[in-house]
C-alpha cells in the first residue's frame, strides 16, 4: 500500500480557489444539509506554507442529516469516517493517500466550529506567528518520516496554545 506523503509547501495562490470551486459542488448538493461552509486549516491562511489539502469545515444543523447523504460524499470522492476521534465530528477525507480535500462537518454552533474559525483568523491577523507555525511544520515535515501522527504530534503544543490565544483574541474584539 502508498505510504502517505508529508510534505509542507510554500503557500500557493491556488488554494484559495480549490476551496470554492469544491464548496460551490458541495453548496449545490448539500444545500438542504449546510449551514455555512468556510475554508480553514493553513491553505487559508495567505502566505502560510502547508500540506497541499483542502480544508473545508461544513455546518450544519443536524449532523444525521450529513450522515443520509453519505453515497453523494462516496459520489464526489470523500471517505465517509464518522467522528474519527472528535466527538460531534463527521470526517471525509479525499483522495486516498494522496490526499487532496479533508472535510469537517460540525453543528452550528459547536466550540470546534469556534476554534477552527478563530484559529484561521488570528493566524491570519498575525503573520508572524503564521511564519513561526510554517517554519515548525517544515521542520517537523522533514523529520516525521512521512509519520502523520508524528506530524501532528510534534505541531499539536503550538496548535493548543495558539488556538487558546486566538480564541481570547475573538472574545476581546
Amino acid at each position: 500500500m502508498l505510504q502517505r506523503k508529508i510534505e509542507v509547501f510554500p503557500y500557493q495562490e491556488h488554494w484559495p480557489i480549490q476551496f470554492q470551486e469544491e464548496s460551490q459542488q458541495l453548496k449545490q448538493s448539500l444545500a438542504d444539509s449546510i449551514y455555512a461552509i468556510h475554508h480553514i486549516g493553513s491553505t487559508a491562511v495567505p502566505g502560510l506554507a502547508a500540506k497541499p489539502i483542502i480544508d473545508i469545515l461544513i455546518e450544519t444543523d443536524d449532523l444525521t442529516l450529513l450522515d443520509q447523504k453519505s453515497d453523494l460524499f462516496i459520489l464526489f470522492g470523500y471517505e465517509p469516517k464518522g467522528e474519527l476521534g472528535i466527538p460531534g465530528r463527521r470526517f471525509f477525507p479525499k483522495g486516498g493517500n494522496l490526499r487532496t480535500h479533508h472535510i469537517h462537518a460540525f453543528e452550528t454552533g459547536s466550540l470546534h466550529v469556534i476554534r477552527h474559525l478563530a484559529f484561521r483568523d488570528y493566524l491570519i491577523a498575525h503573520p508572524e506567528i503564521a511564519r513561526s507555525y510554517g517554519s515548525l511544520k517544515y521542520e517537523i515535515a522533514r523529520t516525521c518520516n512521512h509519520d502523520n501522527d508524528i506530524y501532528c504530534l510534534n505541531k499539536h503544543d503550538f496548535v493548543v496554545k495558539h488556538e487558546q490565544k486566538a480564541l481570547g483574541w475573538v472574545k476581546s474584539r
